[in-house]
């Protein structure tokens, strides 16, 4: 590589990940939204997950359609056209006062979840593999735009009004949107070869049982982020009774960790193997899971004088510690997938990594609702941890059933090979 190309680079990295920030930030506005609306407008814990999942659902569906077009045409002005597309619908948000305005808003917004995946295709040409962990974890550290919405959206309430949140974050998108036209690089070799291939080959791989699983492995890694970022400013304000503005510092604490992470999970995936990374994330987040699906529980224990009162529950302290550990964890596995992902298909990183992506994204759409239906049913605040615990242990499942396959294959490969010679 050189020296003008590492430049280049790098700053098409560096704006790469400011774009995709930005967007993120926009992606998960609702997040601090809902706390008010829920009260303004009387929700239940379900419209509340319908809620937080309408920006996620557009984003997350639009994603494969995106990437496949990313292998086409320019992704740099593909960027830039997903970032003008989604401005009308900001400044539209004053004027909303009704849950499904809200919801089909939230639809529109939702296109900003789609940076992404043309993101992850921009960078794609400027990074050999050896680099490409590492790039796509520090571009994937965009998922900080999530802390962007926890700090500035308070701060426009408290200083303007409420009303002002929406055209404020279209003009944070626009000037975004002008900066990375005129200061970002196009890829010196925008790949001319792969404009000559049918789309055949870039949808091929979407077949392949391979890729739905590492769509599984994200679905957990992000889309369990995802929701939790979007559930926890108002699970702090109703299961521990926080006020506002200490609900979003703790949201925002998991939010920071765990984005960090995700840059060191990719030199990490480089350098340890990404398999072997997300074997150890997945361990990590059942054991903290296992603790956080405990609900608050009062024991008696019949004694032989008396009876003795136990009282169990997770104090917030204790609670927001396992979530950190939980988002340093996801943050790990978030860069190790899509290294895996560029491992075997570093030519339709695209396509593929548009699916996976996809599946992911469904993660933070279907998880706030499925949250809501928990608590519902359950009537114990616990009970989204329970259903995440649940997901791990599909996940962990299907990992283990496909290295014990790949092992048995290597070992048949060995005995053939070894009668092959013997032959000879």
């Amino acid at each position: 590589m050189t020296a003008s190309h590492s430049r280049q680079a790098t700053r098409a990295l560096v704006l790469a990940t400011l774009v995709f920030a930005i967007n993120f930030s926009v992606w998960t506005l609702y997040a601090v939204m809902s706390v008010e609306l829920k009260q303004v407008l009387e929700l239940s814990s379900t419209q509340v997950g319908i809620l937080l999942s309408a920006p996620i659902i557009t984003g997350a569906l639009l994603r494969l359609p995106a990437g496949i077009l990313c292998e086409r045409y320019s992704p740099k002005m593909i960027l830039i056209l997903q970032m003008l597309i989604t401005v009308p619908p900001l400044v539209l948000l004053p004027s909303i006062d009704s849950f499904s305005g809200y919801v089909i808003v939230g639809l529109l917004i939702g296109i900003s979840g789609v940076s992404f995946s043309i993101g992850i295709r921009y960078l794609t040409d400027w990074f050999d593999s050896k680099e490409q962990g590492t790039a796509m974890g520090v571009f994937g550290a965009g998922n900080a735009g999530a802390a962007l919405s926890l700090i500035i959206v308070p701060y426009i309430r408290d200083v303007w009004s409420w009303n002002t949140i929406g055209p404020s974050y279209s003009a944070m998108v626009l000037i975004t949107c002008f900066a990375f036209w005129l200061a970002a690089p196009s890829p010196p070799k925008f790949k001319q070869q792969n404009k000559q291939k049918p789309l055949a080959f870039f949808v091929k791989p979407l077949a392949h049982a391979r890729v739905w699983r590492f769509g599984l492995y994200y679905y957990f890694v992000f889309g369990s982020f995802l929701a939790l970022l979007l559930w926890l400013p108002q699970y702090y304000v109703n299961a521990y009774a926080l006020p506002f503005n200490q609900a979003m510092a703790l949201t925002l604490l998991f939010v920071i960790s765990s984005s960090m992470a995700r840059a060191a999970g990719g030199w990490f995936a480089d350098r340890f193997g990404a398999r072997n990374v997300n074997w150890g994330v997945f361990w990590i987040c059942l054991v903290c899971l296992f603790f956080l699906s405990y609900p608050p529980t009062t024991m008696t224990i019949h004694g032989v004088d008396r009876d003795v009162e136990l009282y169990i529950e997770l104090n917030v302290w204790v609670f927001t510690v396992l979530l950190l550990l939980i988002g340093l964890a996801q943050g790990f596995g978030r860069a190790s997938v899509y290294k895996i992902i560029n491992d075997y298909y570093p030519e339709q990183m695209g396509s593929v990594g548009g699916m996976v992506a996809m599946l992911g994204a469904l993660g933070g759409c279907t998880l706030p609702i499925l949250f809501g239906l928990a608590v519902d049913i359950a009537g114990v605040y616990s009970a989204c941890f329970m259903l995440l615990y649940g997901v791990l242990a599909v996940c962990m499942l299907l990992m283990h059933l496909a290295i014990k396959r790949e092992r048995y294959k290597s070992r048949v490969l060995e005995a053939q090979q070894h009668n092959f010679l013997e032959q000879d």
